[in-house]
């Protein structure tokens, strides 16, 4: 379709619908997709991918599935503040996950940088950024896939997009497939605290639907239906947010020609006024936390989704190769590094965080809850609690990374940007030395 219209939206939206339902009941009906827990919004995309513009042109979805990603991930990054609840967790404890995340997600987005730029460019004519493709996927999803891949394409790389959201999906698959894998061996070697067998697992895992003994509230409600319903309420709080974010971008645009801030890092940063602003007036009583968070789900998983169903087929067929060993590099190092670097920094439940992050590292944060409540359903082992806190110290840097590496690869400055995450890293391992959160050999 060349002619948008407020009707191609709603085509698009009720496909992709359809898509996620159908991808739904192959979760519910067929074993093997149950045995890989691979989600719905996986599945629809792939979907998408196949009978969409991208594929066999079956089904009437627009050509504007890449753009939607790039506006959801505004929603999604405006309602993070927002879903912070106060947690309570050890300073040591709390200390050892963040110096355990950061420096992993650091290392990352070094390997990705430096294994581009030193080896891979040298053997193929590639874009300054194909190698950050991996973390851009990777660690941060179809979500940051999205906003580098829209950074890149206004820098004039528009491969880099579709590149990114090929790396996500590798990610997510990657981190059922591989984290199963993981998961079985850990029980086996006893690794596990909270799982004896990983044939103990229960059916709604598998399936993913609840039986009705299991189901949880999804918030509560703050507003009285008589004058705006509770959902809406948290929504155009979300959605406001997001436009906020997308004002102040174009006005620093405006203010500084040839300099754009991305939407979603201006929205993130507009949650964050917005929050402080709704504390100290009281009306974060009235947001729900638990809301947004299922409201931000619901955008993670139309991205997710639309992301997948965007893939551009020809792109990935004419980098698969270098790709390839991007990805697989990625995997490994990854994988390596959640299960040494867990056994060294994590005192109790190190074989869960570990998993968690994998999941993480790999996929989506859904994931990694995914993949945590295999192993320990009940949630004692504190590691979310421990995680939320130690993030509000990793999302600043997170934010950084996704926001300033497009314009650093571009303007010839990767090198010194993959040596700075590189030293970043080493800095916070020596933190954690200083801090005595290292565990000696001896007590492993």
């Amino acid at each position: 379709m060349n002619d948008f219209t407020p009707w191609t939206l709603f085509v698009d939206v009720g496909v992709i619908s359809l898509l996620l339902l159908a991808g739904k009941l192959m979760r519910v009906k067929i074993k093997l997709i149950q045995k890989l827990f691979i989600p719905p919004s996986l599945l629809a995309g792939f979907l998408g991918l196949a009978l969409g513009p991208n594929g066999f042109g079956v089904i009437p979805l627009s050509t504007q599935t890449g753009v939607y990603a790039g506006i959801l991930i505004a929603f999604i990054f405006g309602a993070l503040p927002l879903t912070s609840q106060k947690v309570k967790g050890e300073g040591a404890a709390v200390g050892s996950m963040w110096a355990y995340s950061q420096a992993g997600m650091l290392l990352q987005w070094a390997l990705g940088g430096l294994l581009g730029l030193l080896a891979l460019n040298r053997f193929w004519p590639l874009s300054p950024g194909f190698g950050i493709t991996m973390p851009g996927g990777y660690c941060g999803g179809h979500g940051t896939a999205a906003a580098i891949g829209q950074s890149f394409a206004k820098l004039g790389y528009d491969e880099i997009l579709t590149l990114a959201m090929t790396a996500a999906t590798a990610g997510i698959v990657a981190a059922v497939i591989i984290g199963l894998v993981v998961v079985k061996w850990g029980t086996k070697r006893r690794y596990t605290s909270f799982l004896a067998s990983y044939n103990d697992l229960p059916h709604e895992l598998r399936t993913g639907l609840l039986p009705d003994g299991k189901r949880e509230s999804m918030g509560r409600s703050s507003c009285s239906s008589i004058s705006i319903d509770s959902l809406t309420f948290n929504l155009i709080v979300v959605a406001a947010i997001a436009l906020g974010g997308y004002g102040v971008s174009k006005l620093v645009s405006c203010m500084a020609a040839g300099f754009e801030l991305p939407v979603f890092s201006c929205a993130f940063i507009v949650g964050l006024l917005v929050k402080r602003i709704f504390d100290h007036t009281q009306v974060s009583d009235y947001v729900c936390p638990q809301t947004v968070g299922h409201i931000s789900g619901t955008f993670t998983d139309l991205l997710v989704a639309f992301g997948i169903a965007s893939i551009k087929l020809s792109v990935v067929v004419e980098y698969i190769v270098p790709l390839s060993i991007l990805l697989l590099t990625g995997l490994i190092f990854t994988l390596l590094y959640v299960i040494f670097a867990a056994r060294r920094l994590m005192r109790e439940g190190w074989f869960e965080k570990a998993l968690f992050t994998w999941g993480w590292f790999t996929g989506t944060m859904a994931m990694g809850i995914a993949l945590l409540r295999v192993v320990d359903p009940g949630m004692r082992s504190r590691t979310l609690d421990n995680y939320a806190l130690a993030y509000l110290f990793i999302a600043p840097v997170e934010i950084s990374l996704i926001t300033f590496a497009p314009a650093a690869f571009c303007a010839g400055y990767g090198l010194t940007f993959s040596f700075v995450c590189l030293a970043a890293a080493v800095s916070v391992f020596l933190i954690a030395r200083l801090k005595g959160w290292f565990i000696k050999k001896k007590e492993i």
